[in-house]
């Protein structure tokens, strides 16, 4: 007699195949909102320094598309003498000898990274200056510090040219300005200027420009101040200062 097995168990239930592919959808669409609120808050930071709006927004293109931008400024061409070692039968090598190579850096200073933040922090000096001598004394004692820490940590490196951690500009800029500003009682907009002014010093002046002697012993083809290795952490500076002091 045959056996008949009986399944006590409800309906199976159909899982909506749309279901699967909405994690995907919301990283999505989280990868499509980054850039704006990005942007946003970009130029918001920049409002803070007293930018018009207008102004704030296309002051962030342009550090944006800058960055892909390098200005030329000179070259600096080395002779170097690189070890050579002829290999003879199976592979044993023979004595060694040397051959002059000659090469060449281009120093550039990139758009985004280094003119319009500067321009910016000029403005910004300028107006603290009008104000009282007080204010700009201090923006300049805060910059002091953000260039020390800045050379202190920055490195030179093979095919990147200098580069540094982008957390230490903004720490150290923001940091110093509390210590000095809030006990004079400065306003928000003071220490905002003041936190950029030192935010975009530290990379340019520490990191950059003190370290170019060493560039003439690291081999890269492309020296960009405000560039590749230092950008970030003179945008992030920039933009985090302005926001937290």
């Amino acid at each position: 007699m045959p056996v008949q097995i009986r399944y006590l168990g409800g309906p199976t239930r159909q899982i909506n195949p749309l279901l699967g592919c909405l994690p995907l959808f919301i990283i999505l669409l989280v990868l499509c909102l980054l850039p704006l609120f990005l942007f946003d808050t970009a130029r918001y930071a920049f409002e803070r320094l007293g930018l018009h709006p207008m102004t704030a927004a296309l002051t962030v293109f342009g550090i944006m598309l800058g960055s892909v931008i390098n200005i030329p400024v000179y070259h600096i061409r080395k002779d170097e003498l690189q070890p050579m070692v002829p290999f003879g039968p199976l592979g044993m090598a023979l004595s060694k000898t040397y051959q002059r190579v000659q090469s060449e850096t281009l120093i550039a200073v990139n758009l985004g990274g280094c003119v319009i933040p500067t321009l910016i922090a000029v403005l910004q000096a300028v107006r603290l200056l009008k104000e009282d001598s007080v204010p700009f004394l201090c923006a300049m004692l805060v910059s002091a510090v953000c260039v020390v820490a800045c050379w202190r940590v920055a490195r030179p490196v093979e095919g990147i040219g200098i580069l540094i951690p982008a957390f230490v500009p903004p720490l150290v800029s923001v940091l110093t300005t509390w210590m000095v500003l809030l006990p004079l009682g400065a306003g928000p907009e003071q220490r905002a200027a003041t936190a950029f002014i030192a935010g975009v010093a530290g990379p340019i002046i520490g990191a950059d420009l003190l370290h170019l002697k060493e560039m003439t012993k690291t081999p890269v083809a492309v020296m960009s101040i405000g560039g590749a290795g230092t950008f970030d952490g003179i945008v992030l500076s920039g933009i985090l200062a302005a926001l937290l002091a």
